[in-house]
């Protein structure tokens, strides 16, 4: 140990953990450790810029709480969000997209047909579709978890004094796997800009804003539930969204409800528009 030097450390920091031989963990904490060494040498870095790493990270966990997750929204702007999501998207399933740092796993019932917007202004947009499963049978039964900005592009967890579980439900699909609620039509907002991350996006000389979108968990009994986004034809920021969370098969067109039409199931509220969107899961394994 005591003959090591900036290129034998790698080795020797490795061999310290005795890890499972074969083992996932070993792989992926061997695989960290190189490319850790290697970009540390290769930048050559110095002591005040290891520092401010470290100071960076501290300032995600300090500001970090159970409703805003700022690890989250790093690996988002630095897409590596994206990137995982686009590597586990197997198997013909509908592409996967940002969680996002909001997402509370605790959200209540809305039953089919209901209003997610609980009266919120703006567009009242119907939201329709049918989960199935990667042979186009569909699934009934399937959960779909949906949360959401409002019509000015705030979540209600970021404001205080509003009820953290507005904007988010958990609807329960038909016997014919369908789904269907009216919500607020969202607005593309901005991401937290206030913390470590927002920092880093002024440094980068980065705009924060993110395209309009519905966030989503589908799951069903024996298939591999996806998170993913929902976004809209024609609106800002699509091709430039601040996470890279956009992809072509999750961009849906929004068309407005004529006076006259008539929908084939019974809703809360009646909307301004609407769009369809399909999902489709995987089977598990």
């Amino acid at each position: 140990m005591a003959q090591i030097n900036q290129f034998t450390i790698t080795e020797a920091v490795k061999e310290s953990f005795q890890t499972e031989e074969g083992s996932r963990f070993k792989f992926l904490l061997e695989t960290f450790i190189d490319h850790l060494h290697d970009y540390t040498r290769e930048v050559n870095m110095t002591h005040d810029e290891w520092m401010g790493m470290l100071m960076f990270l501290y300032d995600c966990g300090k500001i970090s709480t159970p409703e805003r997750h700022e690890f989250i929204l790093l690996s988002d702007v630095v897409g590596l969000s994206a990137l995982v999501d686009m590597i586990n998207t197997r198997g013909g399933a509908t592409e996967g997209s940002n969680l996002g740092p909001f997402y509370l796993d605790d959200a209540p019932e809305l039953e089919l047909g209901g209003d997610l917007a609980r009266g919120r202004d703006g567009t009242t947009l119907l939201v329709h579709g049918i989960v199935r499963d990667s042979l186009g049978n569909p699934l009934p039964g399937a959960i779909v978890d949906t949360w959401q900005a409002d019509g000015s592009g705030t979540y209600p967890i970021q404001e205080h004094g509003q009820d953290k579980y507005d904007l988010r439900g958990k609807i329960t699909a038909d016997g014919e796997g369908r789904y269907y609620y009216t919500t607020v039509l969202p607005k593309p907002y901005t991401v937290p800009y206030d913390g470590p991350v927002g920092r880093l996006l002024r440094a980068g000389n980065r705009h924060a804003w993110r395209a309009a979108h519905l966030h989503f968990i589908i799951r069903a009994e024996k298939m591999r539930a996806i998170t993913t986004e929902l976004f809209f034809e024609n609106t800002e920021y699509i091709d430039n969204d601040a996470v890279f969370g956009v992809r072509k098969s999750l961009i849906a067109k929004l068309e407005p409800v004529k006076k006259s039409e008539e929908f084939p199931f019974a809703l809360e509220k009646r909307p301004d528009a609407k769009c369809r969107f399909d999902f489709v899961l995987a089977p598990e394994g």
